[in-house]
């Protein structure tokens, strides 16, 4: 069973509904390198028609992300990450009728980003990158997802041993809720995430998978990003163009497993397993 949260998520004017139903998150990457859809949708006007095609296919929230985190990729400047983001975002307001959110590790972005229309910060390191991100959530009073990750995107898959896969995890992420408390952050403006991919051997991912309801304990909605990653490559012997399945698999598994919110690039594919899959926890149908 997914483990209950003692709250719904105010998302600027929107309410994400956790307590009666799993969400899917649509992955917009404006990058020109990010790992299966780089390239894709650097021009502002094909990124704004995917963020509607999202919505229109059942997406609660669209995440855009303006520098590549897959493993082995360079950072990019304050300034570049802007420029890929900001346009689509302004674009985009008055035109969703979901919440955006925007994937960054640097504050200055995050800043930017909250004030042209975002609704809420995916910081994939956690918190630690950038030592003010903290006070920009705190400040623009936006939901946050903390997410674990060992080292960073350029460097993280060179250590991945752990005596204790499951308490390294919960405690990074303890520690991070903690920095967000103390900063004047609510309890429920926070989600977790594991961090599925960042810094962890293929089979530890399923080993996280199995174990997701064990987070249950922090109190907080948990997010869950599995999305045509290499362990469902290492699992199927398939490259990324061909891991739509396995990505629907891993999206069932992860909502009878615990999550709130998954996180996708194929949207209508996850909606339909994310409502079956809800079904089975006694979750309500959507009216």
């Amino acid at each position: 069973m997914t483990p209950p949260v003692p709250f719904d998520m105010q998302c600027g004017p929107y309410t994400l509904t956790f307590s009666t139903k799993t969400h899917v998150m649509g992955i917009l990457n404006v990058t020109p390198d990010s790992f299966y859809d780089g390239g894709r949708y650097r021009d502002t006007e094909r990124a704004v028609q995917r963020a509607l095609e999202m919505q229109d296919q059942g997406a609660d929230i669209i995440d855009i992300g303006g520098e590549s985190t897959r493993p082995g990729a360079d950072p990019v400047s304050v300034d570049e990450e802007l420029d890929r983001v900001l346009p689509v975002i302004e674009k985009l307001s008055g035109l969703l009728t979901i919440p955006v959110s925007v994937d960054t590790r640097k504050a200055r972005v995050a800043e930017k980003a909250l004030e042209a229309g975002a609704h809420m910060v995916n910081d994939i390191s956690g918190l630690r990158h950038d030592e003010e991100m903290v006070e920009v959530i705190a400040e623009k009073k936006v939901p946050a997802v903390i997410m674990h990750i060992r080292g960073t995107p350029g460097d993280m898959q060179k250590n991945t041993d752990y005596k204790d896969l499951m308490r390294e995890i919960k405690d990074y992420l303890q520690a991070g809720l903690n920095m967000a408390l103390q900063a004047g952050i609510p309890e429920e403006k926070l989600l977790i995430d594991p961090g599925i991919g960042f810094g962890k051997k293929w089979a530890d991912n399923f080993r996280v998978l199995s174990a997701l309801d064990s987070l249950a304990d922090l109190g907080c909605a948990i997010c869950v990003g599995v999305s045509r990653k290499s362990f469902i490559g290492w699992a199927l012997d398939r490259p990324e163009e061909d891991r739509l399945f396995g990505t629907v698999a891993a999206v069932t598994a992860a909502v009878l497993r615990g999550a709130h919110v998954v996180r996708v690039h194929d949207v209508r594919p996850a909606v339909d397993a994310v409502r079956i899959a809800d079904r089975v926890l006694g979750k309500p149908k959507d009216e």
